[in-house]
C-alpha cells in the first residue's frame, strides 16, 4: 500500500475545512420557520402580566407597555435634540440634556398622548480634525452633520415602525434646528401613513427672554462674557442645580449670571418653572396645530 504524504500545512487546511462544515447550522425546515413564527406573532399578542410604569419615556418602558401605550392612542413620539458642549466655568456640559429631561416629559404629559424618545444627546458642535466652535473646548463631542441628520432619520423610521403617526423633532441648541428640519422635510417626502414635525419655535430663546423681562420682571443687567445666561441656568436648575454648580458657586460667592443672583435656590426654580411653563404650553400647543393640519391634508 503506497501512502501519500501531505504537508502539515495541507492536513491544516483540510482539517480546517472539515470543522468549518461542521459548523455550518443546519437551516430550519419550512415547518420550523412557520411554527417559530406562529409563536412569535402569539408572543407579541401576549398580556401584560403587571401593572405599567407610569413614564413616558420609551426607553423606561417595556415592549408591552409601549405596545399598549400606542393601541390606547399614544401615537405620536417626540425626539428631542441636545448636546454636549461647553457652557462656561460652571455650568455642566450637558446643560440642553438636562433641560430637556423636563420639558420633553411635561410636554408629552401636556398633549396626553404622546411618549418621547431618548434624548439624542450628540449633535453637531463644530469641526473636529480641526476644532472649530464648541469643540476648540475640552470635553466638547461633536458628530458630523451628515451622522446626526442619519441617525434622526434612522429614529424616526423606526418609530413609525412601530406605529407612532407623528414624529416630532424639537432642539433645545440653535446649531441642531437645520438639520431637524431637513429630516422632517425628507421623511415627510417618503412617508404616506405617517408625519414628522419640526418645532423650530421650542428654541424661541427671543420669545422666551421678552416673556421673562416683561412679566417676570427680571432682566440681565451684565454681560459675563461665557456661554451663560440667567434663563437657562434656571431652567436647568429645575432639573438638578448641581448642573450649574449651585452650592459651590455660593460658598465662592459666584451665584450671579449676567447680574442676575441665584442664591436664592427656592426662587430662582421657581422662575425656572415658570420659563419651563411657558415654553412646554406654547409647544405644545404648536405641536397639536401641526398634528391637526397634517390629519386634515391625507
Amino acid at each position: 500500500m503506497t501512502w501519500t504524504r501531505l504537508s502539515s500545512t495541507t492536513w491544516i487546511a483540510v482539517l480546517g475545512m472539515t470543522c468549518l462544515a461542521s459548523a455550518q447550522p443546519r437551516q430550519p425546515t419550512p415547518e420550523e420557520r412557520a411554527e417559530r413564527e406562529r409563536r412569535f406573532q402569539a408572543e407579541l399578542k401576549m398580556e401584560r402580566p403587571v401593572a405599567a410604569l407610569d413614564s413616558i419615556w420609551i426607553e423606561e418602558l417595556t415592549w408591552i407597555e409601549i405596545r399598549d401605550a400606542i393601541a390606547a392612542g399614544k401615537t405620536t413620539a417626540i425626539v428631542s435634540t441636545g448636546g454636549i458642549e461647553q457652557n462656561g466655568p460652571y455650568v455642566a456640559m450637558g446643560k440642553h440634556n438636562y433641560i430637556l429631561q423636563t420639558a420633553c416629559e411635561d410636554i408629552a404629559r401636556k398633549l396626553g398622548n404622546a411618549l418621547c424618545a431618548p434624548i439624542v444627546k450628540l449633535v453637531p458642535e463644530g469641526g473636529i480634525d480641526e476644532p472649530t466652535g464648541h469643540m476648540r473646548y475640552s470635553g466638547t463631542i461633536s458628530v458630523r452633520d451628515e451622522t446626526f441628520q442619519a441617525m434622526l432619520e434612522d429614529v424616526g423610521a423606526s418609530l413609525k415602525v412601530h406605529g407612532f403617526k407623528n414624529i416630532v423633532y424639537i432642539g433645545d441648541s440653535g446649531g441642531n434646528q437645520r438639520g431637524m428640519a431637513a429630516v422632517a422635510k425628507k421623511l415627510n417626502s417618503k412617508w404616506s401613513d405617517a408625519h414628522a414635525h419640526h418645532i423650530a419655535e421650542f428654541y424661541d430663546n427671543d420669545g422666551l427672554i421678552k416673556y421673562m423681562n416683561d412679566e417676570l420682571g427680571i432682566e440681565e443687567t451684565e454681560n459675563d462674557g461665557v456661554h451663560d445666561s440667567y434663563w437657562i441656568t434656571a431652567l436647568q436648575m429645575v432639573t438638578d442645580p448641581s448642573t450649574v454648580r449651585y452650592e459651590q458657586r455660593v460658598k465662592a460667592g459666584k451665584a450671579k449670571v449676567n447680574g442676575v443672583s441665584i442664591e436664592d435656590l427656592d426662587k430662582t426654580v421657581e422662575v425656572g418653572k415658570t420659563l419651563m411653563k411657558w415654553r412646554v404650553e406654547r409647544t405644545a400647543k404648536l405641536i397639536e396645530n401641526a398634528v391637526r393640519q397634517s390629519s386634515s391634508t391625507q
